[in-house]
């Protein structure tokens, strides 16, 4: 602001200074200099009123009224809105000076101005209310919903609309379904999650245990009506969208791109519904699945081992047969060894300890060994069992596959003897059994053995197979005839042909011969020497009986014979009746 003052002292000072001073009794008058240029400014002139040097005179109208005239408008807007920011804040701001400048007056309404849009914005914080959060329904609570009077009638409209297309009536079966729990969201159905963190008792019953018995009885009697092929398309069905919503979830935890390409038309929760629903009452469906999906990369890796756990629990709960089916057709050897890892090892034994748990798993299991000219535990399968079970180096899962081995083993070489279907299997386990003997683990090499000799028992061809695996396999035939030598007494009751087992032994000690004639390498002679030993000795313990007995007992007659003759004087003694006592004896 413009400071400079005059002080304007009286007239007085030259001619009547006293009188003048003594009415103002000595004060000074202060005047802004500003204002008093803009009081005593002449009005502008034409250009007839300048003076001769180009200036305007003093006389004539003031030429600055539009000026200050604009001036006082804008004081006046400014002072409006400084009144408007008091009636909405409560506080009044410091007025600036009316006697300021233009440039104090441009500053002042910046200020004002945003002063006026800082308390708008704070007076819009302070009205906006909170949304009120949205209720996340459960499945529990869809579930709830369903009416089993509603699932009947929809079901049977679909049966008569679609009669001869029961895919798409299965379909529609999901979409009623699709649409029942459509407002349950990702959160309250981490069916991912739940699957590998959960015990194998507790998912499968998710999220099945949540359907009213009414809905699940309907639904699945209308299930028992289709045909087995529409069945195992219907669940291959489910089985392809509940993977494609776990590679969905893989992308979004990567943060690729693709995550957001994939969005299910149906409810997760309806997938798993219908998918428990169609194996409970059909579980045989899942075996024409498991067919499809072998050795195809597709349904490969460790992360799809936690949904086909599920799926074959849920074909368990409607056959058990079916449920170790597919445990060790399919699911056994995704985990086996290094090809799986810790969390699927343990979920597969989870599964198959559960199978195995019920009271009458046992007898079922047996009494299902063959299904439909399969095996329920084939050789291969039995071979990475017992090798899982007599690991060279244990492992955490060692003593959960101890635990399961006796009965599975049972399960593997039942069957009755001399049937083609055991000797068929016996002769693949003969193969498997020789192999694994040759392994540096004594614990798996016993074993073997022992197995090798129940396959002997199974059928008399197996010895000549046996003849053939002989010269390529003389280590795993050493362990075999030692066996045998050292447990005789006990081992010699399940021998079922001794015969069999003579012939063997004679011809093995042929083929010996003729190795050894054949050979130069010392180690191969000296292991050729130590099976044509154990030959040797079984053969004088499979040779019959009867006949030595009889050879020992003649001998021992005669020798009795020759010492009655010795002790009798041979005169008393006649011919006839030497020749009596002689036929007595014999």
């Amino acid at each position: 602001m413009d400071t400079i003052t005059e002080v304007q002292l009286s007239s007085a000072e030259t001619s009547g200074g006293s009188s003048v001073a003594a009415s103002n009794h000595g004060w000074q008058k202060v005047t802004y200099a500003k204002r008093h240029r803009r009081q005593n400014q002449a009005p502008a002139v034409a250009v007839g009123d300048q003076r001769s040097n180009g200036f305007p005179s003093n006389e004539g109208p003031n030429i600055f009224a539009s000026v200050e005239q604009k001036a006082q408008e804008r004081r006046r807007a400014i002072e409006s809105a400084a009144a408007a920011a008091i009636a909405v804040s409560g506080s009044r701001p410091e007025v600036a000076s009316a006697d300021s400048d233009d440039e104090d007056d441009d500053s002042w309404a910046e200020g004002a101005a945003r002063t006026e849009k800082g308390n708008e914005a704070e007076e819009a914080k302070k009205i906006k209310v909170k949304k009120p959060k949205k209720h996340k329904v459960t499945v529990q609570e869809a579930a709830s919903k369903i009416e089993a009077a509603d699932v009947e009638v929809f079901l049977a409209e679909v049966s008569v609309s679609y009669e001869s297309q029961q895919d798409i009536q299965l379909m529609r079966f999901a979409d009623y379904f699709g649409r029942a729990f459509s407002a349950v969201g990702p959160s309250q159905f981490p069916w991912n999650k739940m699957l590998r963190e959960s015990h194998i008792a507790k998912i499968t019953e998710v999220p099945i245990c949540h359907i009213p018995k009414p809905v699940y009885r309907a639904s699945v009697n209308w299930i028992a009506q289709k045909s087995p092929d529409a069945l195992g398309d219907f669940v291959l069905w489910c089985l392809d969208g509940i993977l494609a919503d776990l590679a969905s979830q893989q992308a979004s935890a990567k943060g690729t791109k693709k995550a957001t390409q994939h969005s299910p038309s149906k409810s997760q929760v309806a997938i798993f519904v219908v998918a428990a629903m169609s194996l409970r009452q059909k579980p045989e469906s899942l075996i024409s699945v498991l067919q499809k999906i072998k050795d195809n990369p597709k349904y490969e890796g460790q992360e799809k081992v936690p949904v086909i756990v599920w799926f074959v629990s849920q074909a368990s709960q409607g056959d058990l047969v079916v449920g170790m089916h597919a445990w060790s057709h399919y699911l056994f050897p995704l985990i086996y060894g290094k090809v799986g890892n810790p969390l699927t090892r343990s979920m597969a034994l989870d599964l198959v300890e559960s199978i195995l748990s019920g009271p009458k798993a046992r007898a079922m299991l047996l009494n299902g060994v063959v299904r439909k000219g399969e095996r329920l535990v084939p050789p291969p399968v039995f071979d990475l069992l017992m090798r899982s079970t007599f690991p060279s180096a244990r492992v955490k899962a060692t003593d959960r596959f101890e635990a399961i081995y006796t009965t599975l083993k049972e399960v593997a070489l039942a069957g009755s003897p001399g049937s083609k279907a055991t000797k068929q299997a016996s002769q693949h386990i003969i193969t498997y059994a020789i192999k694994a003997m040759l392994e540096n683990n004594p614990a798996l090499t016993l074993e073997a053995t022992s197995v090798f000799i129940w396959c002997l028992a199974q059928s008399p061809d197996n010895y000549k197979y046996w003849e053939k695996l002989h010269f390529d396999n003389v280590g795993a035939s050493i362990f075999v005839l030692k066996r045998l030598t050292n447990e005789w007494k006990e081992l010699s009751t399940t021998i079922s042909s001794i015969d069999a087992l003579r012939e063997t032994l004679k011809h093995l000690r042929t083929m010996n011969e003729k190795a050894l004639a054949m050979s130069s390498d010392t180690s191969d002679i000296a292991s050729i020497k130590e099976a044509d030993k154990f030959c040797k000795i079984l053969l004088g313990r499979v040779t019959p009986r009867s006949t030595c007995m009889k050879t020992s007992m003649l001998l021992i007659l005669l020798a009795i014979a020759l010492g009655l003759l010795v002790s009798l004087k041979m005169e008393f003694l006649d011919s006839k009746k030497l020749r009596s006592i002689l036929s007595y004896f014999q």
